[in-house]
């Protein structure tokens, strides 16, 4: 299984002792300034849209978990309009993957529908 299997995947749940920080400065790498960051949010209310909006506008891919609400809930409709009209504004990409997180992507980067 990939990294990036391993990071999206909707089974089970995962706690902040499934990761690892990594000091950078013990590996050998010739690393510039980053020009895109992958975030990581959790939506517990419309007020948590704000930060996420933001990181878009600010060209940062946000994974965010939506665990919290359940896809017919009114609150979670106003809050996926309002991150589809952000991903529209930058010209990037919303899509929602299962049930528990949505990937909002800003100018130039699109989410692929089909997996590998």
């Amino acid at each position: 299984m990939g990294i990036m299997s391993k990071i999206l995947s909707g089974g089970g749940q995962h706690t902040t002792e499934d990761y690892v920080e990594l000091d950078l400065d013990e590996f050998d790498t010739a690393r510039g300034e980053a020009g895109m960051s992958v975030r990581i949010a959790a939506i517990g209310e419309q007020q948590d849209v704000i930060a996420i909006k933001d990181a878009v506008y600010d060209g940062d891919i946000v994974i965010a978990d939506i665990t919290r609400h359940t896809t017919s809930d009114t609150t979670m409709e106003r809050i996926v309009d309002d991150l589809r009209q952000v991903a529209n504004e930058v010209d990037g990409d919303i899509v929602q993957k299962g049930d528990d997180q949505i990937i909002i992507t800003p100018t130039g980067v699109s989410v692929a529908r089909e997996k590998l």
